[in-house]
């Protein structure tokens, strides 16, 4: 942006995301309050730095789309595009179309599971720079990380439930086993004192695990307000549990977040898998290394998925342990 000396917009996936990149901005740029504009549902500002989300850009109205086609009457020196592997998504892709001088895409994660990822470069242009992320990591710029594969036996009675269910409700039960929830409470009280996320994608599933934590969940529902609320209590320290849905899976800054539990996801994506991990790589400010679960119900769907949800962290040069949920307390 200062290379470019000109109006810049930054598209982010949402309106917590838009607060952080303007909070950053301000901290590390000669740039002001005053030059920097928001343009979300909640507010409408355009300035020589406009930072909007993809969502409100791409909200049609009567058959029109009143909020790109006036974002695209700004003559825009540069467009920066965060989370471009977002970008070949049907509706977001549309944001490709806004005219600017220079384009620049920015992902940790360049792996869609519809196969796309490759249409980012005709949307935005040729891949410029990547770097593995364990390079990166011995650099200093993210902490290292342990991941840890929990393996989970489940019950009798859930058992019988899985085999007899129907294909399309097998992976839900296997992952929202009661038994994950008695080992998120392991691992929780293991680590007590520590920054923790838990993080999973069935709702019902976050909301026992919060009440049995006593711990705040943060969801689809929950408001911008009090999302940013909690996100600077944990921040602070002040809240040092978590419970999450899909909603944190992308550009949530908790750098002091060291642990993560994972109990379920989106099936196999592996953008997902990398995506969560990457809530943890912040440099600690002690060093030390983040801590990864997954938990996964064993001989099911959900180990299954397990294994395709790792294949990208894998080919960036990570590697799980697989523990036994037995063995929780003994080998952490």
């Amino acid at each position: 942006m200062a290379t470019s000396s000109t109006t810049t917009l930054i598209l982010v996936t949402n309106t917590v995301s838009a607060r952080q990149w303007k909070d950053e901005l301000l901290k590390r740029t000669s740039l002001t309050e005053e030059e920097i504009g928001e343009y979300s549902g909640s507010v409408k500002e355009v300035r020589p730095v406009t930072i909007a989300t993809y969502q409100v850009l791409t909200t049609k109205r009567g058959g029109l789309y009143p909020h790109l086609e006036l974002v695209d009457g700004n003559d825009w020196g540069l467009i920066i595009y965060d989370e471009v592997h977002l970008l070949p998504a049907p509706i977001f892709r549309m944001t490709a179309d806004l005219q600017a001088r220079r384009r620049l895409g920015l992902t940790a994660t360049l792996v869609r599971e519809d196969g796309r990822e490759g249409e980012v470069f005709s949307l935005i242009g040729p891949k410029r720079y990547d770097a593995p992320w364990k390079d990166i990591e011995a650099q200093g710029y993210i902490a290292p990380a342990d991941c840890v594969e929990v393996r989970i036996d489940l019950p009798r009675d859930e058992r019988v439930a899985y085999a007899m269910a129907e294909d399309a409700d097998k992976y839900r039960l296997c992952a929202t086993s009661e038994s994950k929830t008695l080992v998120v409470e392991q691992l929780v009280a293991e680590h007590a004192g520590e920054q923790l996320l838990v993080i999973g994608q069935y709702i019902d599933q976050l909301d026992e695990i919060g009440e049995r934590l006593q711990a705040p969940v943060i969801k689809g529902d929950t408001s911008v307000k009090e999302r940013q609320k909690l996100f600077d209590a944990f921040r602070a320290g002040e809240v040092q549990t978590l419970v999450v849905s899909k909603v944190a899976n992308f550009s949530i800054d908790l750098p002091e977040a060291s642990v993560a539990i994972q109990v379920s996801g989106s099936f196999g994506s592996r953008q997902e898998e990398a995506q969560r991990l990457g809530r943890l790589l912040r440099p600690k400010k002690d060093g030390r290394a983040a801590r990864f679960y997954s938990l996964v119900a064993r001989d099911t769907l959900d180990q299954d998925f397990a294994a395709k949800r790792q294949r990208f962290l894998a080919e960036q040069g990570y590697a799980y342990r697989i523990m036994d949920a037995k063995d929780v307390g003994t080998a952490i």
